[in-house]
């Protein structure tokens, strides 16, 4: 249990620091030649990489 909480560490901080590689690596493809995420994608992927972190943490605790 401890190894799959520190991926989702791991994972959530990838989100919450580099939005822009994890769209570049996830999203890039679809949208041709305009390969820059939005504001709002960028937000998101944020808050998802630090409930990522939260759940984490939460794991190792417990």
């Amino acid at each position: 249990m401890t190894f799959f909480a520190i991926m989702l560490i791991i994972a959530g901080v990838v989100l919450a620091v580099v939005p822009d590689l994890v769209f570049n690596i996830t999203q890039s493809w679809k949208h041709g030649n305009s390969s820059e995420p939005s504001g709002s994608y960028r937000y998101t992927t944020r808050v998802q990489g630090i409930i990522l972190v939260i759940v984490g943490i939460v794991l190792i605790i417990k």
